[in-house]
Protein backbone atom coordinates (compact mmCIF):
# COMPACT_ATOMS: atom_id res chain seq x y z
CA UNK A 1 0.00 0.00 0.00
CA UNK A 2 1.09 3.28 -0.70
CA UNK A 3 1.88 6.00 1.81
CA UNK A 4 1.09 9.66 2.07
CA UNK A 5 2.19 10.90 5.53
CA UNK A 6 1.63 15.34 6.73
CA UNK A 7 4.21 16.25 8.66
CA UNK A 8 1.74 18.57 11.31
CA UNK A 9 -1.78 18.18 12.62
CA UNK A 10 -2.37 22.09 12.32
CA UNK A 11 -5.01 24.08 9.96
CA UNK A 12 -3.06 23.23 6.40
CA UNK A 13 -1.84 19.32 7.98
CA UNK A 14 -5.39 18.59 8.80
CA UNK A 15 -6.88 19.69 5.48
CA UNK A 16 -4.00 18.17 3.59
CA UNK A 17 -4.93 14.93 4.95
CA UNK A 18 -8.47 14.74 4.44
CA UNK A 19 -8.01 15.81 1.05
CA UNK A 20 -5.66 12.92 0.16
CA UNK A 21 -7.96 10.52 1.97
CA UNK A 22 -10.86 12.07 0.08
CA UNK A 23 -8.88 11.84 -3.45
CA UNK A 24 -6.96 8.82 -2.53
CA UNK A 25 -8.83 4.89 -4.13
CA UNK A 26 -10.25 3.19 -1.70
CA UNK A 27 -7.98 0.84 0.05
CA UNK A 28 -5.36 1.83 -1.99
CA UNK A 29 -3.31 5.00 -0.01
CA UNK A 30 -2.72 5.01 3.79
CA UNK A 31 -2.32 8.78 4.91
CA UNK A 32 -0.83 9.22 8.47
CA UNK A 33 -0.68 12.53 10.20
CA UNK A 34 2.02 13.32 12.81
CA UNK A 35 2.27 16.00 15.36
CA UNK A 36 4.13 16.83 18.60
CA UNK A 37 1.55 18.28 20.60
CA UNK A 38 -0.85 15.59 22.29
CA UNK A 39 -3.38 16.56 20.24
CA UNK A 40 -4.01 18.40 17.10
CA UNK A 41 -5.32 21.48 15.65
CA UNK A 42 -4.21 23.38 19.18
CA UNK A 43 -3.23 26.84 17.74
CA UNK A 44 -7.13 26.24 15.12
CA UNK A 45 -8.54 26.30 18.46
CA UNK A 46 -7.81 29.66 19.30
CA UNK A 47 -8.08 31.41 16.08
CA UNK A 48 -10.93 34.16 15.57
CA UNK A 49 -10.44 33.93 19.99
CA UNK A 50 -12.14 30.97 19.70
CA UNK A 51 -14.33 31.54 17.07
CA UNK A 52 -12.82 30.64 13.96
CA UNK A 53 -12.28 32.97 11.61
CA UNK A 54 -12.01 30.71 8.69
CA UNK A 55 -11.80 32.28 5.44
CA UNK A 56 -12.89 36.17 4.38
CA UNK A 57 -14.90 37.24 1.19
CA UNK A 58 -12.15 39.73 0.11
CA UNK A 59 -9.37 37.42 -0.86
CA UNK A 60 -7.15 38.96 -3.31
CA UNK A 61 -3.09 39.26 -3.52
CA UNK A 62 -2.80 42.46 -1.77
CA UNK A 63 -3.96 40.89 1.52
CA UNK A 64 -0.72 38.96 1.71
CA UNK A 65 2.57 39.90 2.69
CA UNK A 66 5.32 38.17 0.58
CA UNK A 67 8.94 39.03 -0.39
CA UNK A 68 7.97 37.87 -3.99
CA UNK A 69 4.21 39.06 -5.03
CA UNK A 70 4.38 37.83 -8.83
CA UNK A 71 5.13 34.24 -7.43
CA UNK A 72 2.25 34.64 -5.05
CA UNK A 73 -0.45 34.89 -7.69
CA UNK A 74 -0.50 31.46 -9.13
CA UNK A 75 -0.34 30.01 -5.50
CA UNK A 76 -2.90 32.13 -4.12
CA UNK A 77 -5.42 31.25 -7.52
CA UNK A 78 -3.95 27.32 -6.74
CA UNK A 79 -5.59 27.78 -3.19
CA UNK A 80 -8.51 30.14 -4.65
CA UNK A 81 -9.28 26.86 -7.23
CA UNK A 82 -9.17 24.36 -4.07
CA UNK A 83 -12.06 26.39 -2.41
CA UNK A 84 -11.65 25.75 1.05
CA UNK A 85 -14.94 27.27 1.68
CA UNK A 86 -17.06 25.85 -0.77
CA UNK A 87 -14.58 22.32 0.94
CA UNK A 88 -16.36 22.91 4.25
CA UNK A 89 -19.46 23.26 2.97
CA UNK A 90 -19.51 19.59 1.25
CA UNK A 91 -18.35 18.89 4.84
CA UNK A 92 -21.13 19.83 6.51
CA UNK A 93 -19.90 22.83 8.25
CA UNK A 94 -22.96 25.72 7.91
CA UNK A 95 -21.17 29.11 8.33
CA UNK A 96 -21.96 32.90 9.20
CA UNK A 97 -20.40 35.74 7.32
CA UNK A 98 -19.94 39.53 8.59
CA UNK A 99 -20.07 42.72 7.71
CA UNK A 100 -16.39 42.79 6.64
CA UNK A 101 -16.42 39.65 4.92
CA UNK A 102 -15.08 37.38 7.73
CA UNK A 103 -16.35 33.90 7.47
CA UNK A 104 -17.01 31.68 11.37
CA UNK A 105 -18.78 28.86 11.65
CA UNK A 106 -22.28 28.87 12.19
CA UNK A 107 -22.12 28.13 16.01
CA UNK A 108 -18.99 30.82 16.52
CA UNK A 109 -17.15 27.94 17.95
CA UNK A 110 -13.44 26.80 16.32
CA UNK A 111 -14.15 23.78 18.53
CA UNK A 112 -16.51 21.99 15.98
CA UNK A 113 -14.64 23.09 12.85
CA UNK A 114 -11.92 20.67 14.50
CA UNK A 115 -14.23 18.34 15.80
CA UNK A 116 -15.62 18.07 11.88
CA UNK A 117 -12.59 18.08 10.10
CA UNK A 118 -11.20 14.95 13.01
CA UNK A 119 -14.95 12.91 12.54
CA UNK A 120 -14.02 12.50 8.77
CA UNK A 121 -10.59 12.01 9.26
CA UNK A 122 -11.31 8.98 11.18
CA UNK A 123 -13.98 7.43 8.80
CA UNK A 124 -11.72 7.72 5.98
CA UNK A 125 -9.33 5.45 8.42
CA UNK A 126 -6.82 8.51 8.11
CA UNK A 127 -3.99 7.54 11.26
CA UNK A 128 -3.11 10.59 13.82
CA UNK A 129 -0.10 9.84 15.73
CA UNK A 130 0.39 12.92 18.44
CA UNK A 131 3.23 13.35 20.51
CA UNK A 132 5.84 12.63 17.45
CA UNK A 133 8.67 14.62 16.89
CA UNK A 134 9.65 14.30 13.27
CA UNK A 135 13.44 14.59 13.55
CA UNK A 136 14.97 14.08 9.73
CA UNK A 137 13.41 12.85 6.46
CA UNK A 138 15.88 11.47 3.79
CA UNK A 139 15.10 10.81 0.15
CA UNK A 140 15.90 7.22 -1.52
CA UNK A 141 15.00 5.64 -4.82
CA UNK A 142 11.46 4.59 -3.04
CA UNK A 143 10.56 7.94 -2.39
CA UNK A 144 11.19 9.27 1.40
CA UNK A 145 12.13 8.16 4.95
CA UNK A 146 11.15 9.88 7.85
CA UNK A 147 12.89 9.47 11.15
CA UNK A 148 10.72 10.64 14.59
CA UNK A 149 10.39 10.30 18.36
CA UNK A 150 6.73 9.28 19.63
CA UNK A 151 5.03 9.99 22.74
CA UNK A 152 7.56 7.53 24.51
CA UNK A 153 10.66 8.75 23.62
CA UNK A 154 11.15 5.78 21.47
CA UNK A 155 12.40 6.35 17.60
CA UNK A 156 10.42 5.36 14.65
CA UNK A 157 11.21 5.31 11.18
CA UNK A 158 8.29 5.72 8.33
CA UNK A 159 8.58 4.93 4.71
CA UNK A 160 5.91 7.63 2.67
CA UNK A 161 5.70 7.77 -1.18
CA UNK A 162 4.88 11.59 -0.62
CA UNK A 163 5.53 13.72 2.21
CA UNK A 164 3.50 16.96 3.21
CA UNK A 165 5.03 19.66 5.37
CA UNK A 166 2.72 21.38 7.34
CA UNK A 167 4.55 22.05 10.77
CA UNK A 168 3.60 25.41 10.97
CA UNK A 169 6.36 28.38 11.71
CA UNK A 170 7.47 30.20 14.45
CA UNK A 171 4.51 32.37 15.88
CA UNK A 172 2.43 31.25 18.95
CA UNK A 173 4.75 28.90 21.01
CA UNK A 174 2.48 28.46 23.40
CA UNK A 175 0.05 26.19 20.77
CA UNK A 176 3.38 23.98 20.43
CA UNK A 177 5.30 25.35 17.11
CA UNK A 178 8.61 25.80 17.52
CA UNK A 179 9.97 26.78 13.89
CA UNK A 180 10.99 23.26 12.99
CA UNK A 181 8.51 23.68 9.49
CA UNK A 182 10.84 26.64 8.51
CA UNK A 183 14.06 24.85 9.51
CA UNK A 184 13.11 21.73 8.06
CA UNK A 185 12.50 23.62 4.53
CA UNK A 186 16.11 25.31 4.71
CA UNK A 187 17.75 21.58 5.86
CA UNK A 188 15.84 20.31 2.80
CA UNK A 189 17.86 22.96 0.58
CA UNK A 190 15.07 25.54 0.37
CA UNK A 191 16.12 29.11 0.46
CA UNK A 192 14.51 30.91 3.36
CA UNK A 193 13.33 35.03 3.50
CA UNK A 194 14.09 36.12 7.28
CA UNK A 195 11.51 35.23 9.69
CA UNK A 196 9.91 38.06 11.69
CA UNK A 197 6.96 38.04 14.14
CA UNK A 198 3.89 39.28 11.85
CA UNK A 199 0.38 40.59 13.07
CA UNK A 200 1.58 41.40 16.18
CA UNK A 201 1.29 44.44 18.36
CA UNK A 202 4.29 47.38 18.77
CA UNK A 203 6.59 48.56 21.14
CA UNK A 204 7.05 52.37 21.07
CA UNK A 205 10.72 54.38 22.58
CA UNK A 206 8.45 55.98 25.04
CA UNK A 207 5.33 54.18 25.76
CA UNK A 208 3.08 56.15 28.33
CA UNK A 209 2.34 52.73 30.65
CA UNK A 210 -0.94 55.36 32.30
CA UNK A 211 -2.97 54.92 28.82
CA UNK A 212 -2.73 51.17 29.25
CA UNK A 213 -6.06 49.16 28.74
CA UNK A 214 -7.77 52.72 26.50
CA UNK A 215 -9.03 52.16 22.87
CA UNK A 216 -10.16 54.76 20.30
CA UNK A 217 -10.61 54.65 16.85
CA UNK A 218 -7.87 56.10 14.16
CA UNK A 219 -6.41 55.99 11.50
CA UNK A 220 -2.75 54.56 11.80
CA UNK A 221 -0.15 55.42 9.10
CA UNK A 222 2.96 53.56 8.88
CA UNK A 223 5.62 56.32 8.34
CA UNK A 224 9.48 56.01 6.80
CA UNK A 225 11.19 58.51 8.11
CA UNK A 226 14.51 57.30 6.56
CA UNK A 227 12.78 58.00 3.08
CA UNK A 228 10.66 60.70 4.83
CA UNK A 229 7.51 58.84 2.66
CA UNK A 230 4.04 57.03 3.86
CA UNK A 231 4.20 53.22 3.77
CA UNK A 232 0.83 52.33 4.54
CA UNK A 233 -2.80 53.25 6.59
CA UNK A 234 -4.94 51.57 8.29
CA UNK A 235 -8.30 52.46 9.92
CA UNK A 236 -9.87 50.81 13.01
CA UNK A 237 -9.77 50.49 17.02
CA UNK A 238 -6.09 51.35 18.48
CA UNK A 239 -5.19 50.00 21.77
CA UNK A 240 -2.34 51.84 24.00
CA UNK A 241 -0.38 49.76 26.18
CA UNK A 242 1.97 49.41 28.87
CA UNK A 243 4.32 48.90 26.06
CA UNK A 244 3.33 50.46 23.46
CA UNK A 245 0.32 50.01 20.65
CA UNK A 246 -1.93 47.08 19.73
CA UNK A 247 -5.43 46.82 17.60
CA UNK A 248 -5.77 44.93 14.33
CA UNK A 249 -5.09 47.91 12.68
CA UNK A 250 -2.11 48.44 14.06
CA UNK A 251 -1.08 44.70 13.65
CA UNK A 252 -1.69 44.73 10.09
CA UNK A 253 1.28 47.66 9.99
CA UNK A 254 3.74 45.36 11.33
CA UNK A 255 3.45 42.84 8.65
CA UNK A 256 5.05 45.83 6.87
CA UNK A 257 8.21 45.40 8.83
CA UNK A 258 9.99 42.75 7.38
CA UNK A 259 13.33 42.86 7.51
CA UNK A 260 15.39 43.85 4.59
CA UNK A 261 12.51 45.40 2.43
CA UNK A 262 10.52 47.52 5.29
CA UNK A 263 11.34 50.87 6.89
CA UNK A 264 14.92 51.30 8.34
CA UNK A 265 13.26 54.15 10.55
CA UNK A 266 9.50 53.26 11.10
CA UNK A 267 7.01 55.35 12.74
CA UNK A 268 3.15 55.06 13.64
CA UNK A 269 1.71 58.58 13.08
CA UNK A 270 -2.35 58.37 14.73
CA UNK A 271 -5.25 60.14 13.80
CA UNK A 272 -7.67 60.48 16.52
CA UNK A 273 -9.92 62.43 14.10
CA UNK A 274 -9.93 61.04 10.79
CA UNK A 275 -13.23 62.33 9.56
CA UNK A 276 -12.84 65.87 10.30
CA UNK A 277 -9.68 68.10 8.11
CA UNK A 278 -7.28 69.94 10.77
CA UNK A 279 -8.45 73.52 10.05
CA UNK A 280 -12.13 72.39 10.82
CA UNK A 281 -10.66 70.58 13.89
CA UNK A 282 -9.41 73.53 15.87
CA UNK A 283 -12.57 75.58 14.82
CA UNK A 284 -14.04 72.72 16.76
CA UNK A 285 -12.20 72.58 19.88
CA UNK A 286 -12.41 76.28 19.72
CA UNK A 287 -16.32 75.92 19.67
CA UNK A 288 -16.42 72.64 22.03
CA UNK A 289 -14.66 74.90 24.90
CA UNK A 290 -16.93 77.33 24.84
CA UNK A 291 -19.99 75.08 24.93
CA UNK A 292 -18.37 73.82 27.80
CA UNK A 293 -18.33 76.95 29.47
CA UNK A 294 -14.08 76.62 29.48
CA UNK A 295 -13.84 74.44 32.33
CA UNK A 296 -10.63 72.53 33.09
CA UNK A 297 -8.37 70.94 30.31
CA UNK A 298 -9.72 67.63 31.41
CA UNK A 299 -13.39 68.57 31.62
CA UNK A 300 -12.78 69.95 28.01
CA UNK A 301 -12.13 66.13 26.49
CA UNK A 302 -16.12 65.25 27.72
CA UNK A 303 -17.67 63.71 24.73
CA UNK A 304 -14.66 63.41 22.67
CA UNK A 305 -11.82 61.56 23.54
CA UNK A 306 -10.95 59.69 26.77
CA UNK A 307 -9.91 61.89 29.42
CA UNK A 308 -7.02 60.29 30.46
CA UNK A 309 -6.40 59.97 26.53
CA UNK A 310 -7.17 63.51 25.56
CA UNK A 311 -4.79 65.23 28.69
CA UNK A 312 -1.87 63.02 27.09
CA UNK A 313 -2.79 64.56 23.70
CA UNK A 314 -2.92 68.24 25.20
CA UNK A 315 0.54 67.52 27.34
CA UNK A 316 1.78 66.29 23.40
CA UNK A 317 0.69 69.39 21.90
CA UNK A 318 2.63 71.47 24.35
CA UNK A 319 -0.06 72.76 26.61
CA UNK A 320 0.06 72.61 30.73
CA UNK A 321 -3.12 71.06 32.75
CA UNK A 322 -3.55 75.01 33.91
CA UNK A 323 -4.00 75.98 30.69
CA UNK A 324 -8.02 76.90 30.53
CA UNK A 325 -9.66 75.96 27.31
CA UNK A 326 -11.58 79.43 27.06
CA UNK A 327 -8.47 81.74 27.03
CA UNK A 328 -6.53 79.35 24.23
CA UNK A 329 -5.47 81.18 21.08
CA UNK A 330 -6.31 80.02 17.76
CA UNK A 331 -2.31 78.86 17.37
CA UNK A 332 -2.91 76.78 20.07
CA UNK A 333 -6.11 75.31 19.02
CA UNK A 334 -4.68 74.79 15.71
CA UNK A 335 -1.28 73.10 17.26
CA UNK A 336 -3.84 70.67 19.58
CA UNK A 337 -5.71 69.96 16.37
CA UNK A 338 -2.50 69.02 14.59
CA UNK A 339 -1.04 66.83 17.36
CA UNK A 340 -4.67 65.13 17.29
CA UNK A 341 -4.31 64.10 14.14
CA UNK A 342 -0.24 63.51 13.22
CA UNK A 343 0.51 62.04 17.02
CA UNK A 344 3.95 60.16 16.43
CA UNK A 345 5.62 56.74 17.69
CA UNK A 346 8.67 56.25 16.92
CA UNK A 347 11.35 53.62 18.03
CA UNK A 348 9.44 50.96 16.57
CA UNK A 349 9.76 46.98 17.40
CA UNK A 350 7.32 44.32 16.74
CA UNK A 351 6.68 41.98 20.18
CA UNK A 352 7.66 38.61 20.19
CA UNK A 353 6.49 35.34 18.40
CA UNK A 354 3.69 34.57 21.62
CA UNK A 355 1.83 37.67 20.67
CA UNK A 356 2.42 37.29 16.70
CA UNK A 357 -0.66 35.91 14.94
CA UNK A 358 1.73 34.62 12.17
CA UNK A 359 5.16 34.03 10.79
CA UNK A 360 6.51 36.26 8.12
CA UNK A 361 8.72 34.91 5.76
CA UNK A 362 9.55 31.55 5.70
CA UNK A 363 10.47 29.09 2.55
CA UNK A 364 10.37 31.07 -0.46
CA UNK A 365 7.25 31.04 -2.85
CA UNK A 366 9.78 29.70 -5.97
CA UNK A 367 11.05 27.20 -4.44
CA UNK A 368 7.48 25.37 -5.16
CA UNK A 369 5.17 24.34 -8.33
CA UNK A 370 1.48 26.11 -8.61
CA UNK A 371 0.87 22.88 -6.26
CA UNK A 372 2.80 23.61 -3.65
CA UNK A 373 5.47 20.75 -4.59
CA UNK A 374 8.99 21.38 -3.65
CA UNK A 375 11.21 21.86 -6.58
CA UNK A 376 13.29 19.11 -7.50
CA UNK A 377 11.90 16.58 -4.92
CA UNK A 378 9.07 15.27 -6.39
CA UNK A 379 5.93 14.18 -4.14
CA UNK A 380 7.69 16.51 -1.07
CA UNK A 381 5.37 19.53 -0.34
CA UNK A 382 5.50 22.35 1.86
CA UNK A 383 1.99 24.62 2.94
CA UNK A 384 0.69 26.60 5.21
CA UNK A 385 2.97 29.00 7.74
CA UNK A 386 6.20 27.33 6.46
CA UNK A 387 6.14 29.73 3.31
CA UNK A 388 6.76 33.31 2.85
CA UNK A 389 3.21 34.31 2.78
CA UNK A 390 1.39 36.26 5.77
CA UNK A 391 -1.73 37.23 5.20
CA UNK A 392 -3.78 40.42 6.64
CA UNK A 393 -6.21 39.86 9.76
CA UNK A 394 -9.69 38.74 9.11
CA UNK A 395 -9.60 34.76 7.86
CA UNK A 396 -6.65 34.85 4.87
CA UNK A 397 -4.29 32.81 6.79
CA UNK A 398 -7.13 30.09 7.29
CA UNK A 399 -7.90 30.50 3.62
CA UNK A 400 -4.12 30.27 2.38
CA UNK A 401 -3.33 26.93 5.15
CA UNK A 402 -6.50 25.20 4.28
CA UNK A 403 -6.59 26.05 0.36
CA UNK A 404 -2.89 25.20 0.57
CA UNK A 405 -3.22 21.41 1.93
CA UNK A 406 -6.24 20.98 0.29
CA UNK A 407 -4.46 21.58 -3.03
CA UNK A 408 -1.39 19.52 -1.41
CA UNK A 409 -3.03 16.61 -0.79
CA UNK A 410 -5.01 15.96 -4.13
CA UNK A 411 -1.79 16.93 -5.65
CA UNK A 412 0.28 14.47 -3.59
CA UNK A 413 -2.33 11.40 -4.57
CA UNK A 414 -1.70 11.92 -8.26
CA UNK A 415 1.68 12.01 -7.92
CA UNK A 416 1.79 8.64 -6.73
CA UNK A 417 0.87 7.67 -10.26
CA UNK A 418 4.31 9.35 -11.68
CA UNK A 419 7.59 7.48 -12.14
CA UNK A 420 9.18 7.47 -8.18
CA UNK A 421 11.75 10.75 -7.82
CA UNK A 422 15.28 10.08 -8.14
CA UNK A 423 17.64 10.86 -5.21
CA UNK A 424 18.13 14.73 -5.60
CA UNK A 425 21.64 15.31 -4.09
CA UNK A 426 21.19 18.48 -3.40
CA UNK A 427 18.14 18.57 -1.52
CA UNK A 428 18.04 16.11 0.98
Amino acid sequence: MQQIVILGGGAAGLAAALAAAQSAPAGAVRVTVLDRNPRCGKKLLATGNGRCNLDNTAIAPEKYFTADPAALRPLLAAVDAAAPLAWFEQLGLYTRTDEAGRVYPYSNQAADVLALLEGHLARLGVEVRTGCTVQTLSQNRSGYTILCENAEGQDQTLRADAVICAMGGNAGPQFGTDGFGTRFAAQCGGKLEPLYPCLTALQTAKPNRSLAGIRAKAAATLLDLDRHCTVAVENGEVQFTDYGLSGICIMQLSGLLAPGRGPKAPAVELDLFPAVDETALASLFAAHAAQTAGGSAADFWLGLLNQKLGRTVWSAAGLQDSDAPAVLTAAQWQKLAHTAKHWRFEGLTPCGWKQAQTTGGGLSLTEVTPSFQFKGCPGLYFVGETLDCAGSCGGFNLHWAFGSGIAAGRDAVRSLKRPAPKPNKKKR
